[in-house]
């Protein structure tokens, strides 16, 4: 079948066109400036944006599955659009833990393409990724949860393009003493990358990392880089800190109210 294109029409912004996808009951993807959400019956199913970590650099950066069961899974799951039952059919990560990874990549993506007002461009109807079904969760529940991450990320600093920007350390300001994450965070930031881009080099929620970036900015410590600074150099990509690898403190809240969620499902 033939995959068709529509234009958004509308001047909507990606989250009120969202919420009218979901009344449908549509399936398909809806792109927005800062990335795409996949819908199934109404439902959001996936979500992507280049402002954040996929799941694969997750799972794979923090040692949860191997990169080549990784790769092995996108290319014998991909076409059929089943890459998330490969991984828990072979053994190489549980089904709940597959769960619990793939909301958070999916909030994480939300967030920069919900939260911020952009306009929606166009939906691809019967759009599926490639990932396959994981964990369906209603549109409503996506957009509160984007709009509570802004308002709290806004509470501690209300400069949003510290999000997307690249960044670096303030000259002359103290260190003081720091928790061991913002601690890792802050020797992250080196006037290149994003915090999309540090993210991924310490296998982090990209949620977590901007909370710790605020917290840093709000403190003096961080800034958005010049705009002469390099922004197209390429990036080391160094794995986790060996005396800290591994997945990155769990933001508590969320994990109980997706537990609640699953068992309300």
């Amino acid at each position: 079948m033939t995959r068709v294109t529509t234009t958004w029409a509308t001047q909507e912004t990606t989250s009120a066109a969202l919420g009218a996808l979901a009344a449908e009951g549509a399936t398909g993807a809806l792109s927005g400036e800062r990335g795409i959400v996949y819908l199934s019956a109404g439902r959001v199913v996936h979500a992507e944006s280049a402002f954040t970590p996929d799941l694969g650099a997750l799972l794979t950066r923090s040692g949860a599955v191997p990169s080549d069961g990784w790769w092995d899974a996108v290319d014998r799951g991909g076409a059929q659009h089943r890459v998330g039952h490969r991984l828990v059919d072979s053994g190489r990560l549980a089904a709940g833990a597959l769960e619990v990874c793939h909301l958070g990549a999916l909030f994480d993506a939300a967030y920069f393409v919900l939260a911020h007002d952009t306009r929606a461009h166009r939906f691809r109807p019967g759009a599926v990724h490639w990932l396959g079904a994981v964990r369906s969760v209603p549109v409503d529940a996506v957009v509160r949860e984007s709009d509570r991450r802004r308002a709290l990320l806004d509470r501690i600093h209300p400069d949003p393009a510290i999000d997307t920007v690249p960044l670096t350390r303030v000259p002359g300001a103290g260190r003081p003493g720091l928790p061991a994450r913002r601690g890792r965070t802050l020797t992250q930031v080196d006037g290149v990358r994003t915090a999309a881009q540090i993210a991924s080099s310490l296998a982090c929620r990209t949620y977590h990392i901007l909370v710790d970036l605020r917290r840093l900015a709000a403190d003096g410590l961080v800034a958005a880089a010049p705009p002469t600074a390099p922004q197209t150099a390429p990036v080391p990509a160094p794995g986790p800190d060996p005396a800290g690898a591994g997945w990155d403190d769990p933001d508590t809240a969320l994990l109980r109210r997706l537990r609640d969620a699953l068992e309300a499902l």
